[in-house]
């Protein structure tokens, strides 16, 4: 595959996983246990399926392949899949986002103490400005109730920065086992949930549909095209081509749902992209 045709790859498939916060909010009655539950089923699928495609396996033979890596990403990843989803039912679609955008510079504070990838002086720049741009927006979300989806975005960000961690001490170029696996977990803890504590896994067909396609759609297209692009192309670079979700996000609720993005989310959204953005190509540069 040449570098080209990775990127664009990429670029798509951050484009498809922008539209799962505006799926989110399209859903009517069902709650975060209901979605998670349905959304996870049809992505947990639709990786099966493309790891077949891409393996050329039978999926009980996958299965088999599965290892300790896989199961600590996919532990993690369904931790940050949930956090995801009752973030944006208890936050703005901006505010979410742009807090999930510092998950990189979570990682490089991950990896420095994990593994001992000690990050340089721009990195730790590039994280105290993030800090200063997450601070507004949870300043702000203080004062409007928002301060529950904060943290569960932050929470999600810390998650997804530790799969990161994982997978770039693991050495492995496919993680989609983990991908997988972090569906399933998804689905049967959201059921669990939804079963014991939540209101039942019975959801309209006009919720079912939309929480499918979603899982199928967004994550299970969207992560797969990254992770299928991603040897291809340096790290630094991924990082930056993969914001565009971040971007778009807000864009496509505003655009389809009226939600308008506040003065603080956007001061605050654009100070963390600004100080990812600075780090990548700073990343970028070094490298050449």
């Amino acid at each position: 595959m040449t570098k080209s045709l990775a990127m664009l790859l990429i670029l798509i498939g951050a484009v498809c996983m922008s539209f799962a916060a505006l799926f989110v909010r399209l859903i009517d009655q069902a709650d975060g246990f209901q979605i998670l539950t349905y959304r996870s089923i049809s992505l947990a699928g639709t990786v099966c399926i493309i790891i077949c495609m891409r393996r050329k396996s039978r999926p009980l033979r996958i299965i088999g392949t599965i290892g300790s890596t896989d199961w600590c990403i996919g532990v993690v990843l369904s931790l940050a899949f949930t956090t995801y989803v009752f973030a944006l039912l208890n936050t703005s679609v901006a505010s979410a986002l742009f807090i999930l955008a510092s998950a990189p510079l979570i990682a490089a504070t991950l990896s420095w103490i994990w593994i001992s990838e000690r990050p340089s002086l721009i990195v730790w720049l590039t994280i105290f400005l993030a800090g200063i741009g997450i601070t507004i927006m949870a300043g702000k979300g203080i004062a409007l109730g928002q301060t529950t989806g904060n943290l569960l975005a932050l929470a999600s960000a810390t998650f997804f920065a530790i799969m990161l961690v994982i997978a770039r001490y693991s050495g492995k170029d496919d993680v989609l086992g983990g991908t997988f696996l972090g569906g399933v977990l998804s689905c049967g803890m959201a059921a669990i949930c939804a079963i014991t504590i939540g209101d039942g896994l019975y959801v309209s067909l006009y919720d079912l549909m939309i929480s499918l396609f979603m899982g199928a759609f967004t994550i299970g297209i969207g992560i797969t095209l990254v992770t299928w692009g991603t040897p291809f192309v340096p790290a630094a670079e991924v990082s930056l081509l993969v914001l565009l979700e971040s971007v778009l996000s807000p864009i496509w609720v505003w655009i389809f749902l009226g939600e308008v993005m506040t003065p603080h989310e956007i001061l605050g959204g654009s100070v963390v992209l600004l100080s990812v953005t600075g780090l990548t190509l700073a990343s970028i540069a070094k490298s050449r």
